[in-house]
């Protein structure tokens, strides 16, 4: 059984230690005293008052419908004196927890919100929704806007929400998921559907600098057609060397495409343009055959060498030690060359310049 206090020295060390006593950056709770159309009280069990007022208050609007005298809240001291003797609070925090819930629900529930678009980047559309910044990847947007979302800068339009993650300050909306709603409940049947190795129509959705996003048309059986994403890494976009995918296709830009696979962790489809195409390398030893004189063009230059494009996607190597006398070669240049080795399967040509070309060997 507690002891009770009996002298004055132990009745003020027990209201002593009961006064609470914030701090600035403190958590605490308390209890709604009053609700003001400029402020709000709050009961924190200190000598004085919390309040919440100002810019603080203005921050909290969105939860003012929820703010009744008697609540309890949950507030962070930003002053111990606002010089009127109140300790000040801010609520930016539980305000900033409602939003993430209101989001966090409103993705369970597949909800439609609506955006307003604030400034473009090259990944997409910033986008203000329910007072908070989030992004609609431009391979979210349906297909009459792809390439054109630049458009609703200043405008509003639906969204649905697809990715919450507060601890990373991640939102993500998609446009496509309200317009091409109806497409879009075709996907898993459409995903079913799609052949490795066969052909379909696209249209490029995102261009980064590992590759193309593009939304593939798969025709269904009930005549609808379905979408499914799928990615053309930068190695499958051109035979020849491809530094940035945007220099060969352009958001919005409709193509063919042949699916090679279904990534599993992603969900969307591996696809090659290249592969469309003849390979270049196929027969190539019986094109250019050891010893062969032929003219190409500097590709590109490298610490160990030069490459030389001799036609579209087949770049043979001029070794650095055999460029004697040919220092001043640079991009552009036009060249004679013997080749000295070539081979389809590792996909490799050296040439020697016509100057220091040595005789081929025969044993």
């Amino acid at each position: 059984m507690n002891k009770k206090p009996m002298t004055m020295d132990e009745l003020l060390a027990g209201a002593k230690a009961a006064v609470v006593v914030p701090k600035v950056g403190d958590t605490i709770k308390g209890v709604i005293s009053k609700v003001d159309k400029k402020y709000l009280l709050v009961d924190i069990g200190a000598k004085t008052d919390g309040i919440v007022a100002e810019r603080e208050f203005a921050m909290a609007q969105d939860l003012m419908d929820e703010m009744k005298a008697g609540n309890e809240i949950e507030a962070v001291v930003i002053s111990e004196n606002n010089g009127q003797g109140q300790v000040g609070l801010s609520l930016r925090q539980a305000a900033l927890d409602a939003k993430w819930d209101f989001f966090i629900q409103a993705k369970e529930n597949d909800e439609i919100l609506e955006a307003k678009g604030i400034e473009t980047n090259k990944g997409g559309l910033i986008v203000l929704v329910n007072g908070v910044r989030g992004f609609v990847p431009s391979s979210q947007f349906g297909k009459e806007l792809v390439g054109n979302f630049e458009s609703l800068k200043n405008q509003k339009f639906k969204v649905r929400v697809i990715e919450v993650d507060k601890e990373k300050n991640r939102l993500i909306f998609s446009e496509r998921h309200v317009s091409e709603e109806r497409e879009l409940a075709f996907k898993e049947q459409a995903m079913n559907k799609v052949e490795n190795g066969k052909t379909y129509q696209g249209v490029v959705s995102g261009v980064m600098h590992f590759g193309l996003f593009v939304t593939v048309e798969v025709p269904l059986a009930s005549k609808e057609t379905g979408y499914v994403e799928g990615l053309v890494h930068i190695s499958e976009i051109s035979w020849e060397k491809v530094n940035h995918p945007k220099d060969y296709h352009q958001v919005g830009e409709k193509l063919a495409v042949k699916v090679l696979g279904r990534d599993e962790r992603t969900g969307k489809l591996n696809l090659s343009i290249k592969q469309l195409q003849p390979n270049p390398w196929i027969g190539i030893e019986e094109k250019y055959p050891v010893g062969t004189t032929l003219s190409g063009t500097v590709s590109r230059m490298e610490g160990f060498g030069v490459f030389v494009n001799i036609e579209p996607g087949v770049d043979g190597l001029i070794h650095s030690s055999k460029l004697e006398g040919q220092s001043d070669l640079k991009k552009g240049d036009s060249v004679t060359v013997h080749v000295d080795s070539v081979s389809s399967q590792q996909k490799r040509m050296s040439l020697s310049p016509i100057a220091t070309a040595r005789s081929v060997e025969y044993r």
